[in-house]
C-alpha cells in the first residue's frame, strides 16, 4: 500500500515538500524558543512560572555521565541501521527488537544523571508515589478513606502525585511493594521496562489500522523519540504504554473477522482503558483517538466488549472504595490550591505546547505536516468508503492525538510539566515521521536524538 507523502513528497515538486518539511521543523524549534524567552522574561516580573528552566521542567545543568556513550552508540546504530533493519526483520523480530532498543534508548538517557540521581530516586522524593506506598498497610481501608487526603488542608493530605491522580497510580507502586520489588530502583525498572513498550504497541496499531509498509519506516522514529527522556524515569511513561495497548487491542478488535478474537480483543482493549482512567485522569481524552479507531474502520462492533471491560475496573474501584467522580472534583480544588492556582494560564497555553514539542521531536512537525498533506484524498477515499483503515494511521489517529492534546491544554488542568504528562499523546507523533522521504529519514532520526540528547546533557530533568 503507497504511503502519501512518503518516498516521493509531493508529487508536483519534491523539493519544494522537502523545504516545507523544514519549515514545520523550524515553526516547531520557534515555538519551543519563543516560549522558552517569554517564560524567562514573564518569571523575572511576576515569579509565578514555577519551573526553573520553563517551559521545561529542569534546572540548567550541563553534565554527562555513565550513560552518555551508550546514548551515543543506541542513537549512532539507530540512524545508521534503524530504517533498513526495519525495513526487512521478520515482523515478530522487529517488535521485540523495537521494544529492546526502546529501552537501551531509554536507560541510556536516564543513566546520564547517573543511577541514583537518574533512575533510583527519581520516584522516592517526598510528591512522588513510592514515598507513600507505607501508608497502604490496610489497602482497602486506605482506599476508602484515599479521597479524606486529596485536598492541602485535609489531615495528613497526600503527596502531590498520588493526590493528582486516581488511585490505581499509586496502588501500582504497592503493588510491586508486596511483591518485594519495593523502593525507587524497582519502580524505575518497572516503568522504564513497561514504558518502553509503547513502541511495540504503536508498531501493532500501524501495521492493523494502516500497512506494514507503513509501521516499519515508522518503527525507528518510536524507538528514538525524545519522549524517553521522562519515560525513564517517570510513571507517565507507564501510563502510556497502558493506553497504547489499549488503543492496539482495540485496532485489533475492529478489523477481526472472527468474532470470538473480536470480542476478547475488545475486551482486553476495555480493559486496558478502564485501567488507564485509574491510573491518569487526564486519560479520559484517550476516547478521543478510540473514537478515530472506530471511524476509520467503520466498525463499532467492538463497543459492547470495550464497555464491558472498562465497567469491570470501574465498578471493581468503585465497590472497592474508591470514587473516581469525587476524588476528581476534590482534585482540582488541590490544583488550585497549589502552583496551579499561581502558574498563569496565558502563558502555559502556550507553554504546554513548547514542552510537548520537545518531548515530540522535530521529525513529529515534518511528519504532521505530511499528514496534512495527505489529509484531502484520505477523507474523500473514507467518504467514498475505500481504504479506510488506512486513513487511521495517516490522518485521524494523529490529529486525534493532537485534539486531545489541546483539549488539555485548553482545560487549564495542564499548567507546565507536560513533556512527561502527555506522554500517552506525544510519543504517537514521531510515527507520523513514516510519511517522510526514505533518502531523508536517517537526517530526520540525527534531529531527534539530537533533541533529546541535548535536553539530558544541557539540563537536569525533573524527571
Amino acid at each position: 500500500m503507497h504511503l502519501p507523502g512518503a518516498d516521493t513528497g509531493d508529487r508536483t515538486d519534491p523539493l519544494a515538500s522537502r523545504r516545507g518539511d523544514l519549515v514545520a521543523a523550524g515553526a516547531g524549534l520557534l515555538l519551543f524558543a519563543v516560549v522558552a524567552v517569554v517564560g524567562v522574561l514573564v518569571d523575572r516580573h511576576t515569579h509565578a512560572i514555577l519551573v526553573s528552566w520553563p517551559p521545561l521542567a529542569a534546572h540548567w545543568d550541563p553534565h554527562i555521565g555513565v550513560g552518555t556513550p551508550a546514548a551515543l552508540t543506541v542513537a549512532a546504530l539507530v540512524i545508521a541501521y534503524g530504517p533498513a533493519l526495519a525495513a526487512r526483520l521478520p515482523w515478530k523480530a522487529l517488535l521485540f527488537s523495537a521494544w529492546a532498543t526502546a529501552m537501551a534508548w531509554t536507560w541510556s538517557l536516564a543513566l546520564v544523571d547517573g543511577w541514583q540521581t537518574g533512575v533510583a530516586h527519581r520516584l522516592t522524593t517526598w510528591g512522588e508515589y513510592v514515598h507513600g506506598v507505607g501508608r497502604f498497610r490496610d489497602v482497602g481501608a486506605t482506599l476508602r478513606d484515599f479521597t479524606h487526603h486529596i485536598l492541602i488542608t485535609s489531615p495528613h493530605p497526600w503527596e502531590t502525585h498520588i493526590a493528582g491522580h486516581p488511585a490505581g497510580a499509586v496502588l501500582t507502586f504497592v503493588g510491586l511493594d508486596r511483591l518485594g520489588l519495593g523502593g525507587g530502583a524497582w519502580a524505575a525498572v518497572f516503568c522504564i521496562t513497561a514504558g518502553s513498550s509503547f513502541a511495540m504497541a504503536a508498531l501493532v496499531t500501524l501495521r492493523t489500522l494502516a500497512s506494514e509498509r507503513q509501521a516499519r519506516a515508522a518503527a525507528p522514529f518510536l524507538v528514538l523519540a525524545p519522549g524517553a527522556v521522562w519515560v525513564g524515569v517517570s510513571a507517565d511513561g507507564y501510563f502510556a504504554a497502558v493506553s497504547a495497548w489499549g488503543v492496539a487491542l482495540l485496532a485489533v478488535s475492529a478489523t477481526r473477522t472472527s468474532g470470538r478474537r473480536a470480542a476478547v480483543a475488545g475486551l482486553g482493549s476495555g480493559l486496558l482503558f478502564g485501567a488507564a482512567v485509574y491510573l491518569s485522569y487526564g486519560l479520559v481524552l484517550m476516547a478521543v483517538p478510540a473514537l478515530a479507531v472506530l471511524l476509520s474502520t467503520r466498525n463499532v462492533r467492538p463497543l459492547p466488549y470495550v464497555l464491558a471491560g472498562f465497567a469491570v475496573v470501574a465498578v471493581g474501584f468503585t465497590v472497592a472504595g474508591f470514587n473516581w467522580w469525587e476524588a476528581y472534583g476534590l482534585l482540582r480544588t488541590r490544583y488550585y490550591q497549589g502552583y496551579g492556582g499561581t502558574r498563569p494560564y496565558a502563558y502555559w497555553m502556550w507553554g504546554d505546547l513548547g514542552a510537548a514539542a520537545a518531548a515530540a521531536g522535530l521529525a513529529s512537525f515534518a511528519g504532521l505536516r505530511r499528514t496534512l498533506v495527505a489529509a484531502p484524498g484520505a477523507l474523500r477515499g473514507w467518504r467514498g468508503g475505500g481504504r479506510a483503515p488506512h486513513m487511521a494511521a495517516t490522518v485521524l489517529l494523529p490529529c486525534a492525538f493532537l485534539l486531545a492534546m489541546i483539549a488539555a491544554d485548553l482545560s487549564g488542568m495542564s499548567k507546565a510539566e507536560t513533556e512527561r504528562i502527555w506522554l500517552p499523546f506525544t510519543l504517537w507523533l514521531p510515527a507520523t515521521a513514516a510519511l517522510l522521504p526514505a533518502r531523508d529519514r536517517r537526517g530526520w532520526l540525527a534531529a531527534q536524538a539530537s533533541v533529546a540528547l541535548l535536553i539530558n546533557h544541557l539540563l537536569l530533568t525533573g524527571w
